[in-house]
């Protein structure tokens, strides 16, 4: 299962969407030049998703490509408490372990939960947080040896960062 994918007729971001919602996401996505409407098409589908993962990953991505990292963070961090609450560990990505979850193969809220700890890295080098960045890409690479959401796209990105 991709997080999102494109689709003939708009961007994919769950199979099992809900039409009202899909057609919400799809109106952002159209709207994205003109960031207010568009943020407020993405706010409206998260109002209405009742905790739907697609859709916060919508919204950090958007804040995040609109150069709005601190929102972007700050909707991944809600991200990752929604993805623990669904997936039933902890929020606190800094105490999990392999034993905490099944990480492999990830279930969808473990997933989203791993392709966000993803995400959190790739901001907070950004930010130039690079420990905090390293300490996030440790602990997904813990948690996803097989690579499962490409961290090591990261962590490679990273390592040229401090190269350069």
């Amino acid at each position: 299962m991709g997080i999102t994918s494109l689709r003939q007729d708009g961007v994919l971001f769950a199979v099992d969407m809900p039409p009202e919602i899909d057609a919400i996401l799809q109106e952002a996505v159209i709207l994205y030049e003109d960031t207010e409407r568009a943020e407020a098409m993405l706010e409206k589908a998260h109002a209405m998703a009742g905790g739907r993962l697609e859709v916060y990953v919508a919204l950090y991505k958007f804040y995040f490509y609109k150069n709005r990292i601190d929102d972007a963070e700050a909707i991944a961090l809600k991200a990752l408490n929604e993805a623990a609450r669904q997936g039933g560990f902890s929020a606190e990505w800094h105490t999990l372990t392999t034993e905490s979850a099944q990480w492999t193969p990830a279930p969808d809220a473990q997933r989203f939960f791993l392709y966000t700890l993803k995400a959190l890295a790739f901001v907070n080098l950004r930010n130039v947080n690079n420990a905090i960045a390293d300490a996030l890409l440790n602990k997904l690479q813990e948690l996803d040896p097989r690579d499962q959401v490409g961290g090591s796209v990261i962590r490679d990105l990273a390592l040229g960062m401090m190269e350069a």
